[in-house]
């Protein structure tokens, strides 16, 4: 892919906003939906209204029943899924919307309202008279309608998992490994669809309640531009210093980070701007692709949305949503740390300066742009003070809906007013169909008792190591995570690689972010790296070579988890000022050599010792005892010494690799 049209940032890309679209339906398939409803798009805006409007009302007077409210969130939401979205992405551009989906919508709103209409009879008369042969009917057909609308809206690999979890919850007492009792495909099915251990169990619980209104507010933060003036605010602070643009896109993706939740759409989303502006500025195709995918990704870790995966964590942890936030700081702070030092290094390597001031935006008139901000903080605010997240989200929407007003730039037209409850539905969909087949799989996994055989087999192959089993399960949250999105990727790692940790003690917290993190990190680890094949689409680059940077660069996720596992004080288990500020001080020390190690630049050019010295005290600077922490830091100091020295002296750097001048001639332009 060729570069595109020059600009500043804040100015408008005429043929931008086309590639975008393009490379959110090959890379995101959650933005594969229909482009040309025809009339239909009345009953999509009708039904999304609806959809909008009760999630709004339940939160002011409060919710249903579980088994209720789930339902019509359900309901509703994998209704417009098949009106929305084609079977094939190939189809999205067809005109209209085919008779058969038409049906489908139709059977998915009737099988959950059949939960509403007859919600005593399931609950309570079933117990003692059974259930009918059209319940099982129902149920079946439920399952089944809504695994085909999570395949459309959120992909294939989360539909497999849930299929293989029902099979296996089928066909227990034949399975080679793991065998259990099982269940009849009567009961698989009404535990299923009927009950809140499964579909309608925590995720779309906390979907249906609070996930919801923190999507809706970050719709409404970027169809007012709001989202635009964090662009500016990154690019007006970082741009004009040495790397300016890749630092800029680190700290925008950022921030961006706090209010959405996919690093895909994050990745095309920002990167269509920052990718061809980090290529003008020097940095290598690659680099920059991954630069943002890295970034981006690390979006999804940013409280105090995370994905939405925050507010699963909650409740799966018993740990307050205000608290959960806050324990998130300090990761977030030491994985971004990581990604800025990377750019820096390699920008300070690659000779590549910062932008112009005079192409900046100016920082006076950031400031008077500040009250764009309040909505967010007016969020977390509320959520440090105690309030609830539905009360915070109803705040933090009343607010950024205020504030649109005030500028023209930000201000809404009276269509745009109009669609914003459909364009609230429309980004909860994929979230919706996510926790609902992930309940599948978590539900399965739990009355099966797999999470205890998966534990106790890992520990049989960890041989009792401790640093092994966490290299293990490691693995597993990779695996699990690839190519699921992130509230789903949680629930399954949460269910199935999380008790593994508290096999061994370790705090519940600190083991619920270790395997977060590295079932958000498999969106840029090779082979299915999605973030990083869509930043690879904007900036002409090879894709496996652009994951690959893209992980060197987030070096620091894969290190992170073991530090929160091995010192649980830098997720505030036991913190004190004494404890925590040595802790903190040698993890960010840690994580900028290892970076430096990486990149191969510190003070100056590293040679391969340097390399190996540096990544060496920073292990030891995150290794939980201050000596050793003490001794890294001297190797790094010194380092430094040699490294300040030679080029103070004049000494001739580290020279080139072969590798490294064949990529200059191979980038160069012609």
């Amino acid at each position: 892919m060729s570069e595109r049209v020059d600009g500043q940032p804040g100015e408008e890309r005429p043929d931008s906003g086309e590639n975008r679209e393009e490379l959110l339906r090959k890379y995101d398939t959650e933005s594969a939906f229909r482009t040309n409803l025809g009339y239909w798009k009345w009953v999509v805006f009708a039904l999304g209204t609806a959809l909008t409007t009760f999630q709004l009302y339940t939160a002011l007077r409060g919710g249903y029943v579980f088994q209720i409210q789930g339902a019509i969130h359900v309901g509703a939401a994998m209704g417009l899924v098949y009106l929305l979205y084609p079977a094939k992405k190939e189809w999205s551009g067809r005109p209209g919307v085919p008779f058969y989906d038409v049906v489908l919508a139709a059977a998915t709103i009737w099988t959950n309202s059949y939960i509403v209409i007859n919600y005593e009879r399931l609950t309570n008369q079933s117990v003692i008279f059974g259930f009918s042969v059209l319940d099982y009917t129902v149920a079946a057909l439920g399952i089944l309608l809504i695994l085909e609308a999570t395949r459309r809206c959120v992909g294939l690999p989360i539909v497999v998992i849930a299929s293989c979890a029902l099979v296996y919850g089928w066909l227990g007492p034949y399975m080679p490994i793991f065998p259990h009792a099982g269940f009849s495909l009567d009961r698989l099915a009404t535990d299923t669809f009927f009950t809140t251990s499964s579909i309608f169990g925590t995720p779309i619980q906390v979907s249906a309640t609070f996930i919801f209104l923190f999507l809706f507010f970050g719709v409404i933060l970027v169809k007012t531009n709001i989202g635009q003036f964090f662009n500016d605010l990154a690019f007006g602070l970082t741009g004009g210093y040495t790397g300016g643009t890749a630092k800029a896109a680190v700290v925008a993706s950022g921030l961006q980070g706090t209010i959405s939740g996919s690093s895909v759409a994050n990745t095309v989303t920002s990167g269509s701007f920052t990718i061809p502006m980090m290529k003008r500025a020097g940095f290598r195709p690659h680099f920059a692709a991954a630069a943002e995918a890295s970034a981006s990704t690390g979006g999804q870790i940013m409280p105090p949305i995370m994905g939405a995966a925050a507010f699963i964590m909650a409740e799966y942890t018993g740990v307050p949503y205000n608290e959960i936030i806050v324990i998130a700081i300090v990761p977030a702070i030491l994985y971004f740390t990581g990604v800025f030092t990377g750019t820096h290094f390699v920008a300070k390597r690659d000779g590549i300066v910062g932008v112009p001031r005079n192409q900046l935006p100016a920082i006076g008139g950031l400031l008077k742009k500040m009250d764009l901000m309040l909505p967010l903080v007016v969020i977390i605010g509320m959520l440090l003070s105690g309030f609830s997240a539905q009360n915070s989200a109803l705040y933090g929407i009343a607010s950024a809906l205020l504030i649109s007003f005030i500028r023209s730039e930000t201000r809404m037209s009276l269509p745009e007013l109009g669609r914003l409850f459909e364009n609230g539905a429309r980004a909860a969909l994929p979230v919706i169909g996510a926790c609902a087949t992930a309940g599948i799989i978590a539900g399965t996994v739990t009355r099966t008792g797999l999470g205890g055989k998966l534990a106790g087999g890992i520990l049989d192959l960890a041989l009792g190591n401790f640093f092994l089993l966490m290299f293990f399960t490691m693995i597993a949250c990779l695996v699990l995570g690839m190519g699921l999105p992130t509230t789903a990727n949680y629930v399954v790692t949460a269910t199935v690689a999380a008790p593994i940790l508290l096999q061994f003690d370790v705090p519940l917290i600190a083991a619920h972010f270790f395997v977060f993190y590295f079932g958000i990190v498999a969106d840029i680890t090779p082979p299915v790296c999605l973030a990083a094949y869509a930043g690879a689409g904007i900036a002409g680059a090879n894709p496996m070579r652009t994951g690959v940077t893209a992980v060197s660069l987030a070096i620091a996720a894969f290190i992170i988890p073991y530090i929160f596992v091995t010192e649980p004080v830098l997720v505030l288990e036991g913190a004190t000022v004494a404890n925590f500020v040595p802790a903190f001080g040698t993890a960010v020390l840690g994580m900028i050599a290892i970076s430096g190690a990486v990149m191969g630049y510190f003070m100056g050019r590293a040679n391969s010792i340097e390399r190996l010295a540096l990544l060496a005290g920073g292990v030891m600077l995150v290794y939980p005892l201050l000596p050793i922490s003490l001794a890294g830091l001297g190797l790094v100091i010194a380092i430094g010494v040699i490294q300040y020295l030679r080029g103070a002296s004049g000494g001739k750097p580290p020279e080139e690799s072969e590798e490294r001048a064949s990529e200059k001639a191979e980038e160069s332009p012609a």
